[in-house]
Parts: structure tokens; C-alpha cells; sequence
């Protein structure tokens, strides 16, 4: 991509807002232009450099750009593409972030755009939002899942994959039904088992909430996701429906099979279940970043005594290290210590550990 391209966003929240900081980052003399809803997000954006020109609404500007990103909601990018396909120059590079890919591309496809969209997933996020938690390096070693249009010429794909690898992400080029699958499995189901598993254990819990109470350790690591935005997944599974129907009707069958296993006392099946699935689960890179939110922690030794946990904060705090959240663990059936420690990146995970191990903590990195 030449130095000196020009770059359109319509949204910049955390995603598009990441991306931005990116590009100015790799490219300053890149020019940068956005659209936002909010008049507050556009005037940071300027006041911090992130972008060179702000609108309220999209116009005759964005035909000088050679690329344009749609950030927003699902549905709020399709209804901008009406909007943008006048305006797009020979040669711009159509584009979006979201986490379906089928629903955007049949409205490009209705709307002839089907020369210049390459739809873009960049597989990471954050508990925070907007474009005060942006980072140039959130998507640094995070898949970037391209779903180029058929019609695309080859050197628009090129060059598209080549912004993407030096912003330090990993392209991966797929077709997009492919995608929708994939994300169906890896991301979409897992967050419809852990909000369904949550809602079980509150409609099965005790008189006394026993359940909720111990409900630590294990259980709460794989049903962290559950806690992810009712809205935002609403229009995931609404416009993925088909394909995570599909995987959830696999899964179901496979649950069935292990309860009539467990029926038939088959301790020989429920072994093999586990010992595959543990194989299959080792052989996972933790290289790059997938499609749910990696919890960057730790777990800490420690003797339970007054300011224990006061001591560990301070000493972190002194070189900077910022705590997302630091608890005792009650339920330490699958735990090997006491205090569990998380961080909002994985650079304080690793300082952090560096740090305590110095003043004779026993740490464990998960």
C-alpha cells in the first residue's frame, strides 16, 4: 500500500478505532477520515491525532479514499453501502469488520459492489469499548480473516492483505460461507452454551444458592463469555442463524450420545471422550488470537494474612501495572493457588509475573 493512501471509517469504536491508530501508526502520512454517530467520539479522534478529517455524515469526501472501512453495527454497515456505492473510486477497496460475513456480502451482491468489497473479520476485541480503549496493536498477531468477493481483481486482494500483514495481524483468505461456519462453531455456539449453561444452574441451584456460591474456578472460566453484550449477539445469531443451528443440532446429538453412554455405566467412552478431546485441545497454538477474548492471568501462592493483597497490588502498581480484577479463589478444584490475578493485556500479564517472581511470589501462568 503506498505511504500516502487515503483511508475512510464509518464507525470507530474499538475495532474501527484500532485499526485507525494502526494505520497512523505504520502510515502517518496517511489521511484518515470518519464518520460517527457521535460528534464527542469524531472530535477525540481529531483532537488525538487518530484521524485528519471528521463528518457527520458520509459524502462527497469519501470518493477520494482508496479504502473504506464499514465499523459499525451489522446492520447499520449495510444500510451506508447505498450510500458509498456512487461515491467509490476506480480502484477503492470496499470493506467491513464483522463477525458475520454472509448477511454483507449478499447486500453487496444486490447492490453490483461485488468488483471492490473484500469483507475483513479481525479476530480480537476487549471487554472495553469505543474509541477511548482503541490500541494500534490490538489486532498485532490476531487472525484477519479476508472474505474477498469472486469479482475482485487479484491485485485488490494483494493489496488488501498486504496493509493487513503490516499491521501486524495474520491474514487468513477464505470464502466466506466457510467463515460464517467456522465462526459458527469456534465462536457463535460456545457463547449460546455458556449463557445457556449460566441459565441452567440458576433455574437447577439449590434453595440456598449452593450452586452460585462454589460457582468459581472451572465454571466461571468457561462461562466468562457469557457475560458478553445481549445486543451484540442478538444480531450475530440473527444473521447466522442457519449455519450455528446446524453445529448446535451436532452438538445436541453429541451430548445424547454421552448421556446414553453414561446410562450404560461405559467408563471406556467417557475415557475416550475426554482423552481425545484433551489431544485435540493440546495441539491448540497460542500464537495468535482467536475469535473469543483470550483473560490474560495469573495465579498466586500466597499465605492468608492481613494486607496480603494490598502488599501484591502496591508492588504492581509502583511499576504501572494496571488490574482488571484480583480475587481469593474459593473453589480451588481445578486451581493451583490461592489469588488469581487479571490484567487487561497480555504485556502486564507477563511484567506482572516477571515482577512477583522477583519478590518470591509462586506464580502460575495459565
Amino acid at each position: 500500500m503506498n505511504e500516502h493512501f487515503t483511508a475512510g471509517f464509518i464507525g470507530l469504536g474499538l475495532i474501527g478505532g484500532s485499526i485507525a491508530k494502526a494505520i497512523k501508526y505504520y502510515y502517518p502520512q496517511a489521511t484518515l477520515m470518519a464518520v460517527s454517530r457521535s460528534d464527542q467520539t469524531t472530535a477525540y479522534a481529531l483532537s488525538e491525532g487518530i484521524i485528519d478529517e471528521a463528518y457527520r455524515e458520509i459524502n462527497d469526501a469519501f470518493s477520494r479514499c482508496d479504502i473504506i472501512f464499514l465499523c459499525a453495527p451489522v446492520e447499520t454497515n449495510a444500510s451506508c453501502l447505498p450510500l458509498l456505492a456512487p461515491l467509490l473510486k476506480e480502484g477503492c477497496i470496499l470493506t467491513d469488520v464483522g463477525s458475520t460475513k454472509t448477511d454483507i456480502h449478499t447486500h453487496v451482491q444486490e447492490l453490483s459492489l461485488t468488483h471492490c468489497f473484500i469483507g475483513g473479520h479481525p479476530m480480537a476485541g476487549s471487554e472495553k469499548f469505543g474509541i477511548r480503549n482503541a490500541k494500534h496493536h490490538l489486532i498485532e498477531n490476531a487472525y484477519y480473516i479476508i472474505t474477498p468477493e469472486s469479482e475482485v481483481p487479484q491485485e485488490y486482494v494483494d493489496r488488501f492483505v498486504a496493509l493487513v500483514s503490516s499491521l501486524k495481524a495474520i491474514p487468513l483468505v477464505i470464502d466466506y460461507h466457510e467463515h460464517d461456519y467456522v465462526t459458527a462453531a469456534i465462536s457463535h455456539l460456545p457463547h449460546i452454551i455458556a449463557a445457556s449453561l449460566v441459565n441452567l444452574v440458576h433455574d437447577e441451584d439449590t434453595p440456598s444458592e449452593t450452586m452460585r456460591t462454589v460457582a468459581a474456578g472451572g465454571f466461571k472460566d468457561i462461562t466468562r463469555i457469557a457475560s458478553s453484550s445481549p445486543e451484540m449477539w442478538e444480531q450475530i445469531c440473527m444473521t447466522n442463524a442457519e449455519n450455528i443451528d446446524k453445529v448446535l443440532a451436532d452438538y445436541i446429538t453429541r451430548l445424547q450420545e454421552v448421556s446414553v453412554q453414561l446410562k450404560k455405566r461405559n467408563g471406556s467412552a467417557i475415557n475416550q471422550l475426554f482423552s481425545e478431546s484433551r489431544a485435540y485441545r493440546n495441539s491448540f497454538s497460542d500464537l495468535s488470537s482467536g475469535p473469543i477474548k483470550k483473560v490474560h492471568m495469573l495465579y498466586c501462592d500466597m499465605v492468608d494474612e492481613a494486607g496480603g493483597i494490598a502488599t501484591l497490588a502496591t508492588i504492581l502498581a509502583t511499576k504501572g501495572i494496571n488490574l482488571r480484577n484480583i480475587g481469593i479463589v474459593h473453589n480451588r478444584e481445578f486451581e493451583e493457588a490461592v489469588l488469581r490475578v487479571e490484567f487487561y493485556d497480555e504485556e502486564a500479564q507477563k511484567k506482572a509475573a516477571e515482577l512477583l517472581r522477583k519478590y518470591r511470589y509462586i506464580i502460575y501462568e495459565r
